[in-house]
């Protein structure tokens, strides 16, 4: 056990799929999981083993922010001997062309975050998954003809900021939306030499205005959900 994880060695898959939600956790969980068990519950953070089509995988949260998913990614790898996170949110669009409930691929993340600094001294800003992972979501996506978006994401620290210009991290940074974990995510899997991805699913849109509800992102995400357990079947 860690002091934020209280499973026991053995109880963790190698393949993690970490959404933020603790329920959104245990609704994939009962949702899709043969003999699932919650085998982590500190602080209300679910984790859930079980089998997907024969294929063992825990589904576990990370909550909010670079710091939470920074914590749980570090000991999922480094104590639990897990080799895959795929991890699944919600993004806030920042061009037209993305519509709710698109699903995205994170080809790199950009972030001002120190997360990385602080953690290590890494000083990059921009940041890239696993190669071989993305290539695994990308066919499992065709093979299932579920349209996927790629591009850079922006992980941001502050959800309410008075200083981002999201139109300018658009045109300057490349940037087509923001969530708030990838960074972290990369970083303690680039470090600790394992592999990571990042799936998102539209959750609003700060160019038309559109957005979804909280009932909605908790429930409706089911194409990415799909995707990423789908994935888990190659790895």
């Amino acid at each position: 056990m860690t002091p934020h994880i209280e499973a026991k060695k053995g109880e963790i898959a190698r393949i993690v799929i970490m959404p933020g939600d603790p329920l959104r956790a245990r609704m994939i969980a009962e949702k899709y999981l043969e003999n699932a068990k919650l085998v982590t519950a500190v602080r209300g953070i679910f984790g859930f083993t079980g089998t997907y089509k024969g294929k063992e995988v825990t589904i576990m949260a990370s909550g909010m922010g670079c710091p939470s998913i920074g914590i749980y990614s570090y000991e999922l790898y480094h104590d639990y001997d897990v080799d895959f996170i795929i991890r699944i949110g919600s993004v806030g669009a920042y061009t037209k062309e993305l519509h709710l409930y698109d699903v995205v691929l994170a080809d790199s993340v950009y972030s001002d975050s120190t997360f990385a600094k602080v953690q290590n001294g890494t000083n990059d800003s921009i940041l890239c998954p696993n190669p071989e992972l993305n290539e695994a979501i990308i066919k499992t996506a065709s093979d299932r003809q579920i349209p996927l978006f790629m591009g850079r994401i922006y992980c941001s620290d502050v959800f309410y900021s008075d200083m981002i210009d999201y139109k300018k991290m658009y045109q300057e940074k490349k940037c087509i939306g923001v969530e708030m974990e990838s960074f972290a995510l990369f970083h303690n899997a680039n470090h600790l030499q394992k592999k990571a991805a990042c799936l998102l699913t539209v959750s609003n849109n700060f160019e038309t205005g559109e957005e979804t509800t909280s009932e909605e992102r908790q429930k409706a995400f089911l194409n990415m959900i799909e995707l990423a357990l789908e994935t888990s079947l190659t790895l």
